[in-house]
């Protein structure tokens, strides 16, 4: 597998200045903060389903637990996705170890159940573990979160601060995780999702549910967390992740990298693919490489081959349409290479070690 590759220059600034990392905030005025992209205690990935989502949430685990560290993987969809890509059972309503990276780093997953993190919730605040789970039994728990969907959200998300600031004295960090990375919903409500907890408290104006949003808000805050988008270079994706990361400013939550995922390496040199776009291949050039190959060059095979390099040098241009896109975003960008024979556990440790290489930088 090629390496990947992070871009991080817009507009004469370097983002890759150490320790620093730009911000934009809902006035659309940047500003910096001390903690950069790789130190932030909450990673949450995002993007058009069939991006690769998980696979960068999965490989960006792993690349945090590197050397040492140990890192919590969570998802909140209730689609077992992370027991898939790691080949493992499905994962209950508890921690477990799903994966060891180099260094001695461990990754754990949790997929987080709104019903049991609301049983939690009552046993936390109000000793009613055993009344919640009665009323689990007559449907009560689907019908306060189908009342008020955003408690189901602030219930998630209030699991994910609590792993993120959970304390384990045994730890030198004394944390019990050093990173939680969060498996988010799609690009489309991101936002809503993470900033629920902010309208609730709008709401609610004391309380337990206004405590817990409020806590969620803290874990959010730029200098502990980062929100990456997962993207192909093509339109319907870049698109929403423009519109993700447009949406995601204006509520004032913090931005983190981009990861373009699946990127195809050109076959041709830059000039065979103007003239390939153009229908203007060398023909006996062509035809001398066919021959070259043990193969019969027959008028029909070289134009099948002439229109194919067309296609291909026509996806190319739109990439690059597509990357020159991304760029204006003003984030840095990863380039993660597409993955021929599949997403298997190996391929998540590759695509650690690109993350990992690149630190969230340029």
């Amino acid at each position: 597998m090629p390496s990947g590759s992070m871009r991080g220059r817009c507009g004469g600034q370097d983002l890759s200045a150490p320790g620093t990392v730009e911000h934009v905030t809902g006035d659309d005025k940047p500003r910096e903060t001390a903690v950069a992209l790789w130190d932030r205690r909450l990673h949450i990935v995002t993007g058009k389903g069939g991006t690769g989502k998980t696979t960068i949430a999965g490989a960006l685990a792993v690349a945090l637990a590197t050397g040492g560290r140990r890192v919590l993987l969570t998802e909140v969809e209730g689609r077992q996705q992370i027991a898939q890509l790691f080949d493992t059972p499905p994962l209950p309503y508890r921690e477990r170890k799903v994966a060891s990276a180099p260094g001695g780093g461990e990754v754990f997953a949790l997929a987080i159940d709104a019903d049991e993190a609301l049983l939690e919730y009552l046993e936390m605040f109000y000793n009613l573990r055993r009344a919640g789970r009665a009323l689990g039994r007559v449907g009560a728990v689907d019908f306060a979160t189908t009342i008020a969907p955003g408690v189901r959200d602030v219930l998630l998300t209030g699991k994910v601060k609590e792993a993120v600031n959970r304390p384990d004295g045994t730890r030198p960090s004394g944390l019990a995780y050093d990173a939680v990375v969060l498996d988010a919903p799609p690009t489309g409500r991101i936002a809503r999702f993470l900033n629920v907890s902010a309208e609730v408290v709008g709401l609610a104006k004391m309380g337990p549910i206004r405590a817990q949003a409020e806590a969620v808000m803290k874990v959010l805050a730029p200098e502990r967390a980062a929100v990456h988008l997962v993207t192909l270079l093509e339109e319907m994706p870049v698109q929403e992740t423009v519109d993700g990361i447009h949406e995601l400013r204006e509520v004032g939550l913090p931005v983190g990298a981009v990861v373009v995922n699946m990127v195809r390496t050109p076959l041709l040199a830059p000039a065979e693919l103007e003239l390939a776009r153009r229908g203007q291949l060398d023909y006996e050039a062509l035809a001398t490489g066919v021959k070259e190959a043990g193969i019969d060059p027959t008028e029909e095979l070289l134009a099948n081959l002439a229109w194919e390099a067309a296609q291909h040098a026509e996806r190319v241009a739109l990439e690059s349409a597509q990357r020159a896109q991304i760029a204006q975003l003003c984030r840095p960008v990863c380039e993660v290479p597409l993955v021929a024979d599949g997403v298997d556990v190996g391929t998540v440790h590759r695509i650690a070690e690109i993350l990992r290489a690149h630190r969230m930088s340029p």
